[in-house]
């Protein structure tokens, strides 16, 4: 059957019939559905989408898809999942169709989030303060007390800036009457706001025209509000902002470096921080620098070790003891996460009513806590509708990975004994009742079909009370099941688009004004400084082996024996440092590349996304090198494509990347390593020992082959090589010129000098490029080149204790 004209096939979706095949959407019988009213007719809001989409051929369509998809992973955006057979890394799981809302339907919505927001303020004031709500048997004192949650070392301490929470979620869903009810809420530290973002960036990549023609609400005011709110919390001018982060090993480390990054906020662990008199302070390359925000991502309880879980390694020790001195806010308090208690929302409406004199606006799913008798009768007599879990989860029952039992699939003897379980363990059980939620449109291997659907809202505290996003991003199911919307569970993420009748404001986080103030780089994190050191030795280490492995592979291709003179006595070298030339490209090598890899991982907020992406591109082809490639010809052929990769991300680095001390750290770890790579090269293989061949060898791994010629109006000599690989200033391969780069940068360190003498690393690196600078090649022998191995070494070593420790 041939399709309709696109004008008759808009109309037929219009009335929410539609013909083709494709786009023949019906809602679910008895489910509220986002797109299609109770009498089966397009929502207005959707429209104009549905129109688009009906007149784009199924290829136009799919290749708008590729584009999202291409710009997520493009861009590294990711979560880790957790499952059975380990960890791993998943794109970000986008599903293409947004969601669209009315605006006006999203003010009334956002006023009941706004409402909420205070209420929760109030309960967690409460709660580590006055107790007024167990006292007066508004909750009861088991839900607090024995909630590991519950924070005892945070009680009566107030927060500087006067507010516990700062930065919110809502898990929001829609139900069968059409209302919209809270499932639950996130206050311990809410993820998927950076999430949202990319998601919206994503989304517009594939309906760029469509995005344009709609009046979406725009994002960036609700970050830039929350940002300007945090500026203003400082205590001095020159205090810092952070996010505080469990690491690259967390869930949803990418947001965090991505928040960081958009927001321009130092990025920082446990470790980047200590308390000093009672203030909290990150250790930088230039000393301690005072700490008065930090946006906090781990879990409260490991937050400081000396008070609170013993066990944590990714604490501050002494940050409770900040927060009594009231010298730093954090977002959110710490103990907040007690707010996210599943049975405390059997509570709310009362507490509602007593402390604020009114009703929620926005109803909390039905929730009883089985701690009391009659709320026990209550659940076993509805069993069939009811689902029960652990009182004290933070999790919807569609989050909690199996602790939740709907009644409703329990056999009769099951159901039997429910009154029993409730009794002996009803202060640790709550019961909920089952929720339909309402679908939305996904695209499903072909057609438009209704899929349940959750939406994560967020809010912040601005100078103006609470601000709601207007947006945030919507959890599509895998099926029809409920509990697939969870990501871990396979389920996706959609954009949520805010629609309005009228023109909307277009927002960015960059400055308006005509004037400005040109503010310097903040300081770096020593621990950043680190893995930018490190990351510029792995490369260059990587670099070095490529080079000798390419010339080996090229050499052995002619002579297929690997015990001639000159490729034995290179397989030793290379065996000295671990490098096995039997495999063609060995493991070793994939572990520096690896390795360089996670340093990058561990400073997302300082890496360009161009940089990540080749930097990665880099690891994956060698990889597959390693199972495809052999020695010979064809190797040689791979390390010179890996060679080229490793240099398209040398060069994005070099032409891209700020010259402030971060590329000073970058580029005194790779100057060291190539200093360290040809000091060694020269000392094995351009001695009177070395076997015929191994000087022209030196020129190529050095790739000064051209140079030599040009310099030099003799054969290759032994002289001529040295003086050009090793003393030449202008060479870029030579070890002295790694010295004079090393000098230059070594001068421009924060403390290189202190009221007018150079510290021991500074004195170090002069020492070093003087005694170097005067050497002549007659006086380079083999003694001379360990010498100077070892003072190198000595070299990095002295910067690692001077600045990264």
């Amino acid at each position: 059957m041939g399709k309709k004209p696109a004008t008759e096939r808009r109309d037929d979706i219009r009335a929410g019939i539609g013909n083709d095949p494709a786009f023949a959407y019906s809602a679910l019988p008895g489910v509220a559905d986002e797109m299609v009213d109770n009498k089966g007719a397009v929502r207005p809001v959707w429209q104009n989408l549905l129109a688009a989409l009906t007149r784009m051929p199924e290829k136009e369509l799919l290749e708008r898809f590729a584009r999202a998809d291409r710009y997520l992973r493009d861009a590294g955006v990711f979560y880790r999942a957790y499952e059975a057979k380990g960890v791993s890394e998943r794109n970000w799981p986008i599903s293409h169709i947004p969601v669209l809302i009315d605006e006006r339907e999203w003010q009334t919505l956002s006023a009941g989030l706004r409402q909420r927001a205070d209420l929760l303020e109030e309960i967690i004031a409460d709660i580590y303060g006055d107790n007024r709500l167990v006292n007066e048997g508004l909750l009861p004192p088991a839900l607090i007390a024995a909630n590991p949650e519950f924070l005892r070392p945070l009680v009566g301490i107030k927060p500087a800036d006067g507010h516990y929470l700062h930065f919110l979620a809502f898990e929001v869903g829609r139900g069968p009457d059409g209302n919209w009810w809270v499932l639950a809420d996130r206050a311990q530290a809410p993820s998927g706001a950076g999430f949202a973002l990319e998601t919206r960036v994503a989304t517009t990549r594939a309906f760029s025209d469509i995005y344009a023609e709609t009046k979406v609400h725009r994002l960036a005011s609700f970050f830039g509000a929350f940002r300007d709110a945090l500026q203003g919390v400082k205590r001095g001018a020159t205090d810092r902002i952070a996010v505080l982060t469990p690491g690259p090993a967390n869930e949803t480390y990418y947001e965090h470096a991505y928040i960081a990054r958009y927001l321009g906020f130092m990025l920082l662990e446990g470790e980047d921080i200590t308390v000093v008199d009672d203030q909290m302070m990150v250790r930088t390359v230039a000393g301690l620098k005072p700490i008065s925000v930090l946006w906090r991502r781990l879990d409260a309880s490991y937050a400081d070790p000396l008070e609170l879980n013993q066990q944590s390694h990714i604490g501050t020790p002494g940050m409770v003891e900040a927060l009594r001195a009231q010298s730093v806010t954090i977002v959110n308090a710490l103990g907040s996460g007690i707010l996210e208690t599943r049975a405390l929302l059997a509570f709310m409406p009362t507490i509602c009513r007593q402390l604020r004199g009114e009703d929620l606006m926005l109803p909390s799913i039905a929730t009883w806590w089985c701690g009391q008798k009659a709320e026990r009768e209550h659940v076993a007599a509805h069993i069939e509708k009811m689902v029960i879990g652990p009182a004290y989860s933070c999790m919807p029952f569609f989050d909690d990975n199996g602790q939740s039992v709907l009644g409703s699939t329990l056999r009769t003897t099951a159901k039997e004994s429910i009154a029993d379980w409730l009794t002996r363990d009803g202060q640790k059980l709550v019961g909920q009742e089952v929720v339909t939620l309402s679908t939305t449109p996904a695209w499903v291997n072909g057609k438009l079909l209704p899929r349940p659907m959750s939406l994560r809202v967020f809010a912040a505290r601005t100078e103006n009370g609470w601000q709601i996003m207007p947006g945030g991003f919507a959890r599509i199911g895998s099926g029809d099941d409920v509990a697939a919307i969870a990501m871990q569970a396979g389920g996706s993420a959609a954009d949520v688009w805010i629609v309005s009748d009228k023109p909307v404001e277009r927002h960015t986080l960059l400055p308006t004004e005509e004037t400005f103030t040109r503010n310097m780089p903040g300081s770096l994190p020593s621990r950043a400084a680190d893995n930018l050191f490190w990351l510029g030795r792995y490369i260059e280490r990587a670099e070095g082996a490529l080079r000798i492995l390419r010339a080996w592979h090229g050499r052995f291709a002619e002579a297929a024996d690997p015990t001639q003179p000159l490729l034995a006595a290179v397989s030793a070298y290379l065996a000295a440092v671990d490098i096995d030339t039997e495999e063609a490209v060995p493991e070793n090598l994939l572990r520096n590349i690896d390795s360089a890899v996670y340093s990058a991982s561990n400073i997302r907020d300082r890496f360009s996304p161009d940089g990540w992406l080749a930097l990665n591109d880099l690891a994956k082809t060698a990889r597959r090198f390693k199972e495809k490639v052999k020695s010979g010809d064809d190797a040689s052929h791979a390390m010179t494509i890996l060679l080229r990769k490793l240099a398209g991300f040398a060069g994005l680095v070099h032409e891209n990347m700020y010259r402030f001390t971060g590329w000073r750290f970058l580029s005194l770890g790779r100057y060291i390593e190539r200093g360290l790579h040809m000091t060694r090269l020269l000392g094995y293989m351009s001695g009177p020992e070395a076997p015929d061949g191994a000087l022209d060898m030196l020129l190529e791994i050095g790739d000064s082959v051209m140079t030599h010629r040009r310099r030099y109006n003799v054969n290759t000599a032994r002289l001529t090589v040295t003086d050009l690989l090793a003393l030449d200033p202008l060479n870029p391969r030579s070890i002295l010129f790694q010295m004079n780069e090393i000098h230059r940068e070594v001068e421009q360190l924060p403390n290189a000098l202190v009221n007018g003498q150079m510290s021991p690393f500074y004195r170090e690196a002069m020492r070093l490029h003087s005694g170097l600078a005067v050497m002549t090649p007659e006086t380079m022998n083999g003694e001379v080149y360990k010498q100077l191995e070892r003072e190198l070494e000595r070299l990095s070593d002295l910067l690692a204790q001077t600045y990264l420790g």
